[in-house]
């Protein structure tokens, strides 16, 4: 098969690694890809948002499979101008991708589906927002409605604090992310990532992680992207994932097919666990970041069939074999992420890495300039690491950070610290 994978950060770099692992993949390529991707895939300059030059570029190139990465282009209808091309597709339809596009329209589908989740208020005025916040009290928390690549929600401990976030919201700080805003009650207890694929009709779950938001170690400091991830999640058992199967993800599939508008690719339910009980914090429409990596480090080539299968509608006689491991990713990020930070420095150290099943160092924000790796993002490398043990990959994937020379890095020592 010819693939196209659309995307450029660690989460496409696991795609790309694991797919490459797989002899059914005979040509992979990578737009628009980065340093380390380049390494293993061809790359291609492409506006990934543009689903007529996807389309075109995909039918020059003879692509049997686009997988598409990251949720912007989803949001733009990128996977439905491709079907309409007779291609096969690997994420939702832009009217399915509201489950993330929207916080409020999730909302309501699971207002519709009975799925435990937060209560909340929608608003489009700053002021009726503030007074719902005083109304509730604190903590509580402010949501951008709209996309705003994980960085539009605010934790308030105080009043003043979320109708600070509020204003900073209408005002314009996400873009027209933060054109409406959902807040939320404080949901207490520990959160886990839960991931299933979805082809329109069947539901298939193929793993747990947990992710690290906060940027400091303790879980302190302002919200990120993600600083690293281990799977699987522990707080997340058998019983419990039935629980948000049954109770969450199946009756929300059901309300969008419902709607006629199905769902299909990977689903990616973020839970609140509590005294044995989920309940929904968001949804989202494509593979967490970096939470993908150690799903793909622990899937292996498997990750391509799956996603052929989910692409396909035969995801009734699929399955997913899981090795009895464990896998980390610890993120290193530019110093001063996720505030300001300078790009253009130079990463030393990659070249001697270990590659192997259970070694990986995923490029997320990097280029090739004269020769040097250097830096294009806030968060940069993603050393991730198997083991029999967490413990094992913990060790693992810090041996991988140690090498690297990159002295305006800087990561979390603590990943994993809740299982650990």
């Amino acid at each position: 098969m010819n693939i196209l994978i659309l995307g450029g950060g660690g989460r496409e770099h696991a795609l790309a690694w694991a797919v490459m692992q797989n002899p059914k993949c005979d040509k992979l390529i990578v737009a628009p890809g980065n340093a380390g991707i380049a390494q293993i895939a061809e790359c291609a300059a492409l506006d990934t948002e543009d689903g007529g030059a996807v389309t075109e570029f995909a039918g020059e190139h003879a692509i049997d499979l686009v997988i598409v990465g990251p949720e912007a282009p989803l949001a733009a209808g990128v996977a439905d101008r491709l079907r309409e091309a007779g291609f096969l597709v690997f994420g939702p339809s832009q009217a399915a991708a509201e489950l993330e596009a929207s916080k409020s329209f999730t909302k309501a589908i699971c207002d519709a589906a009975n799925a435990p989740t937060a209560a909340y208020g929608h608003f489009t005025d700053a002021e009726a927002a503030k007074a719902y916040v005083r109304a509730q009290g604190a903590p509580i928390v402010v949501k951008a409605d709209g996309l705003a690549a994980g960085k539009g929600v605010i934790i308030a401990e105080t009043v003043d604090e979320a109708c600070a976030a509020i204003d900073d919201m209408f005002g314009g700080a996400f873009g027209g992310a933060g054109a409406e805003v959902v807040i939320e009650e404080f949901m207490t207890g520990e959160e886990a990532s839960f991931f299933v694929l979805v082809d329109g009709e069947d539901v298939l779950p193929i793993g747990t992680a947990q992710d690290h938001k906060r940027v400091g170690e303790g879980d302190t400091g302002p919200n990120t992207g993600g600083m690293g991830a281990y799977s699987p999640a522990p707080v997340l058992t058998d019983e419990i994932a039935q629980k948000a199967l049954d109770r969450i993800v199946k009756p929300t599939m059901a309300e969008m097919a419902r709607r006629g508008t199905p769902y299909s690719g990977v689903l990616y339910a973020g839970l609140m666990i509590e005294s044995g009980e989920p309940r929904l914090v968001e949804y989202n429409v494509r593979f967490g970041d970096p939470e993908c990596q150690v799903l793909m480090m622990r899937l292996g080539a498997q990750a391509l069939d799956l996603i052929h299968a989910c692409a396909e509608g035969r995801l009734a006689d699929a399955r997913v074999d899981w090795a009895e491991d464990h896998a980390m990713t610890v993120v290193l990020a530019a110093e001063g992420y996720p505030g300001s930070y300078r790009k253009g420095t130079v990463i030393g150290g990659l070249d001697g890495l270990p590659e192997d099943s259970f070694h990986q160092m995923f490029h997320a924000g990097t280029a090739l300039r004269e020769g040097k790796v250097v830096a294009t993002g806030g968060r940069v490398l993603n050393a991730t690491a198997r083991g029999a043990t967490l413990a094992e990959a913990a060790e693992r994937a810090y041996a991988l950070v140690d090498a690297v020379d990159w002295a305006e890095g800087f990561c979390r020592r603590d990943i994993g610290w809740r299982a650990l």
